[in-house]
């Protein structure tokens, strides 16, 4: 075969080799790879054909295996274009299959005699279904990231904004802008480690306490269900687990040695039948425990930003003696076993 179009490597046999040993080879080399090679005339009639597996193969002169209709034209179409231009040509196909879409290269060469006339032509089919898989997999896992982060940028402005609100100087600013952004961090390692599947609530609230010194093998009790929180919830209940960690070690129970807080989560019936998250942080705070009386930051987060993202509920009581915050989060926001 001749082809104008590429100037493809000579192979020199040893003496001792023979074409059959090499045409043997080759076969093996198609088949491994997956490709399948059709020769046919300018008529279209099949010369010959190898490792022609589904779809392509079939018992007819035309060699249209069991294509769909549309797709057996559009192959035609381009091999009677190779045929009457001898410019090679390119397609990508995709056909029905059981377990979705199967996806082929297509390449159509024309054979050309010493003359130059196109005698035949040639047809390469190679299947890049796990390849478009791959490739769709990945636009896919892109969008996410990007959906994610403007999310995360979204609840960055929005602590910022907040932050600063709620800060007398400079030096107050950055120091609880830091804190918060080194919370979102933690949880997002969590998330991200999981595949951004999100995160355990225990592992996410002991994570959230023993970033502040304390051990929480000691400070914390955690006790009752330990459900799997997505992405946003893992964010969110992060936050507050950190805003009331700091709020502690400041004014209340780990601000002491001894002091510890207790983390509770039940699973309770909400309306029409669903599930929710009963999230509860109580811990004594001791009569002498100068717990700010004025509304910041930290109290906003709790009882409006963090259950407002959720679609939940929250209450923050402080009374003489306790602090108690209760959030009820509903169940799109996490998984159990």
């Amino acid at each position: 075969m001749k082809d104008s179009g590429r100037s493809d490597e000579i192979i020199a046999l040893h003496p001792a080799e023979s074409g059959m040993q090499l045409g043997r080879a080759l076969l093996h080399a198609l088949h491994n790879a997956g490709i399948s090679v059709l020769y046919q005339d300018r008529e279209m009639k099949t010369v010959w054909a190898r490792n022609m597996r589904p779809p392509w193969a079939s018992d007819t002169a035309d060699s249209n295996g069991n294509l769909p209709l549309a797709q057996a034209e559009r192959i035609g179409a381009a091999k009677r274009n190779v045929i009457a231009s001898g410019n090679p040509e390119h397609l990508e196909v995709s056909i029905p299959a059981d377990d979705g879409v199967r996806w082929f290269q297509i390449w159509v060469d024309a054979d050309h005699d010493d003359g130059g006339a196109v005698q035949g032509v040639v047809t390469t089919m190679v299947e890049t279904t796990e390849q478009k898989r791959r490739e769709q997999t990945l636009k896919t896992l892109l969008r996410e990231v990007s959906h994610r982060s403007k999310n995360l940028l979204a609840i960055i402005q929005s602590i910022a904004t907040q932050t600063s609100r709620y800060s007398d100087t400079l030096s107050d600013f950055l120091t609880r802008f830091r804190g918060r952004l080194q919370s979102l961090a933690s949880s997002q390692d969590l998330v991200t480690s999981s595949n951004w599947r999100g995160a355990a609530l225990r592992e996410l609230v002991s994570g959230q306490v023993g970033r502040y010194g304390a051990d929480p093998s000691h400070s914390l009790r955690f006790q009752g269900a330990n459900p799997y929180l997505n992405p946003n919830a893992a964010l969110h209940i992060g936050l507050a687990m950190h805003e009331l960690a700091v709020n502690s070690v400041s004014y209340g129970a780990l601000s002491r040695a001894d002091g510890f807080v207790e983390v509770t989560a039940d699973l309770t019936a909400a309306s029409a039948g669903e599930t929710a998250l009963s999230l509860t942080w109580a811990e004594a705070i001791g009569a002498n425990d100068n717990q700010p009386s004025e509304k910041r930051f930290g109290s906003v987060a709790l009882e409006r930003v963090v259950p407002a993202s959720l679609n939940g509920t929250a209450t923050l009581e402080i009374t003489g003696d306790r602090l108690e915050y209760r959030l009820v989060v509903p169940r799109g926001n996490f998984e159990t076993d």
